[in-house]
């Protein structure tokens, strides 16, 4: 009864297996090959580094979030232009750049940063300058 029981266990596994390979993986092959996750928009990626308008709004937006959040006591002084900024396509871009960071009772230490932001008005770039059209995916490096 139990060699039974594994032989009905393996041919069902086998056919699940077999319904998934020859079923839903075209399926879902279909699926990815169509425009449905197609997003159409004038800001192409490009996977190397740009500086265009954007990307210098993207950074001077990154930089004010960073401020808006650091503790009190931490003076930031940022770089003047960041260090390479890409475009992810869709309006979102990856910055990276440096800021050194002091405070009262400790040295001033640097800080190599990346930021990841979009841009949420898509192709109306009229307001890109407000920060409340900006959206920070995430801040990493400013922390140990």
């Amino acid at each position: 009864m139990n060699k039974k029981k594994i032989i009905i266990f393996a041919v069902c596994l086998a056919g699940l297996l077999a319904i998934q390979i020859k079923f839903f993986l075209p399926f879902m092959y279909d699926i990815a090959a169509s425009d449905l996750f197609l997003v159409e928009s004038k800001d192409a990626a490009n996977p190397m580094s740009v500086s265009t308008d954007m990307t210098a709004m993207a950074f001077g937006h990154c930089n004010n979030f960073i401020k808006k959040n650091a503790e009190e006591d931490q003076n930031l002084a940022f770089a003047a232009q960041p260090t390479n900024a890409w475009s992810l396509g869709n309006y979102e871009y990856i910055v990276n750049a440096d800021v050194e960071i002091s405070g009262k009772d400790s040295p001033a230490v640097l800080r190599h940063y990346a930021c990841r932001i979009q841009y949420e008005k898509g192709d109306d770039t009229s307001g890109a300058a407000d920060f409340e059209n900006w959206s920070v995916e995430g801040v990493g490096g400013l922390t140990d």
